[in-house]
């Protein structure tokens, strides 16, 4: 069956094709009921009274319906009531009082209710840059949540009846299996605001009172970021990019979730991507299309892992190779032999700090001389939250702050703290920005690998000279940046000999 076009039928709404299994579409002129093979007759009869022409009926099986109604019904919601679903004087709040009190979505006559909803968390969404929208069903509420700038913020609290129609919808726009909500799916659509295009990528997981629902919003039309536009000071940026211009070797990109490593390493090959080489890349999931560059997406149900990938561009004659993450010791061998065989290798591992990479790969199984010789350079990052400019307040730090920070006292001291206000939508921060340590490999410390020193010993001499984590956000607290309690949220102070942060 031919793909329908359901723009020159009257449509349906999703409720009564939902839940009588019928579903209108114009084939080749001609008007077709697509049925399941248990669709009742009182539900045909209707569809064509609406339909108000001679049709045609195309049983199927219960699996080819599923993604018929998924083309159909995904298509041109979100494009015309992005726009209309939120005026713009109207609040969410107002906009998810005004649903219909009934005792299930599913009765209404038609989805606008649903639909607007939808579009208005999502337009909502992107007007406060969140990255993410959590929906979370709870025994007496349904929370909505928004991650601006890194933090979870609640946004929303509605009665947990709409769960199960919300989450419906969402897993028919990213073409997922409604039926199945016992297991974990993962899918993706694509919208446009304006003259933004927004990719949002969906993740289910059941839980005790429903299915909970995580949106990632990837804003395709922004800029990827250049290595400058980073936040590294010049002395790091300098030891970055030297590091990147090596023509083999191990660059390897550290920190927790979500404290911007893809986008370092985009910003990477960014720079690299002047036509000469041939890059190429295998990615959980592929975020951002680069163009010039050869990108694959891992996916382990057809038994493409990181390792598999990476086995796989290593015979397309690549000059550089990113690998999203070394998370298993087959990964990080294969990555060590494309080094030693002239690749430059970029990747990312999850440790808390550059120099514990090191300890992780060892533990990996990968040998110390090994590492010794392929490993250039460890960039350590994370984000803290930029204060918004329109209404930080300036105040005298205490004690313990600076103490912390390990800033020597002097009498003008001023720190700046958030307040919050119209421009910031009262959080207090607008923005991000990054705190960054490189480690670059010299003689002595890829000695100390070598002879398998103890982390503490190579992060002593590691920042002999160069900045950690901390010491990067003093900066920026003494620049009136960022507060003193963001950069201790994310950056633990030394104490004693613990260089650890």
């Amino acid at each position: 069956m031919s793909e329908a076009d359901p723009i020159t039928l009257p449509r349906l709404s999703y409720s009564f094709a939902r839940r009588f299994g019928v579903i209108a579409m114009e084939q080749d002129g001609k008007a077709v009921l697509a049925t399941l093979k248990d669709t009742p007759l009182e539900a045909i009869l209707e569809a064509r009274r609406v339909v108000g022409r001679p049709v045609t009926r195309a049983p199927m099986e219960a699996a080819e319906f599923e993604g018929l109604m998924g083309r159909i019904y995904a298509q041109g919601d979100l494009t015309e009531t992005a726009e209309t679903a939120l005026g713009a004087d109207m609040d969410l709040n107002a906009l998810a009082d005004n649903l219909p009190r009934t005792s299930d979505l599913l009765d209404s006559d038609d989805d606008a209710p649903v639909i607007k909803l939808i579009n208005g968390i999502l337009q909502e969404a992107i007007k406060t840059r969140a990255s993410d929208i959590h929906i979370e069903p709870y025994e007496n509420r349904l929370a909505v949540r928004f991650r601006i700038d890194g933090a979870l913020r609640d946004t929303l609290s509605l009665s947990p009846r709409l769960a199960s129609v919300l989450v419906s919808r969402v897993k028919v726009m990213a073409r997922l299996d409604i039926a199945k909500k016992r297991i974990p799916q993962d899918g993706r659509f694509s919208l446009n605001l304006g003259q933004r295009a927004v990719d949002v990528r969906v993740s289910t997981l059941p839980s005790q009172y429903g299915e909970r629902l995580v949106m990632r919003l990837l804003e395709k039309t922004s800029s990827l970021m250049n290595l400058s536009d980073l936040g590294m000071e010049d002395s790091e940026l300098e030891a970055f990019s030297t590091g990147l211009k090596r023509p083999n070797g191990i660059i390897l990109v550290t920190g927790p979730t979500g404290s911007g490593k893809t986008t370092t390493l985009y910003a990477s090959l960014t720079k690299l991507n002047d036509g000469s080489r041939n890059i190429l890349t295998v990615e959980d999931p592929v975020e951002y299309a680069l163009d010039g560059i050869g990108q694959t997406q891992v996916n382990n149900q057809v038994g493409m892992s990181f390792a598999a990938g990476l086995r796989a561009i290593l015979r397309q004659d690549p000059d550089v190779v990113m690998v999203g993450e070394i998370r298993d010791p087959e990964t990080a061998e294969i990555a060590v032999q494309a080094s030693l065989t002239g690749h430059l290798v970029l990747s990312t591992v999850h440790t808390n700090s550059a120099i514990a990479a090191i300890t992780r790969l060892r533990d990996m199984g990968i040998e110390p001389f090994l590492l010794a010789s392929t490993v250039t350079a460890i960039v350590a990052q994370r984000l803290v939250r930029r204060l918004c400019p329109h209404c930080k307040t300036p105040y005298e730090p205490p004690q313990r702050e600076i103490e912390e920070l390990g800033i020597t006292p002097i009498a003008s001291l001023v720190f700046y703290k958030s307040n919050g206000c119209s421009e910031c939508h009262q959080i207090g921060y607008q923005g991000r920005l990054g705190l960054y340590e490189v480690v670059v490999m010299d003689d002595v410390l890829r000695g100390m690998i070598h002879d398998g020193s103890r982390e503490i010993d190579m992060a002593a001499h590691a920042f002999k000279t160069r900045k950690d984590l901390l010491q990067s956000g003093k900066g920026h607290v003494l620049n009136g940046l960022t507060s003193a309690e963001e950069v201790l949220r994310v950056c633990r102070a030394k104490t004693g000999a613990e260089v650890e942060v």
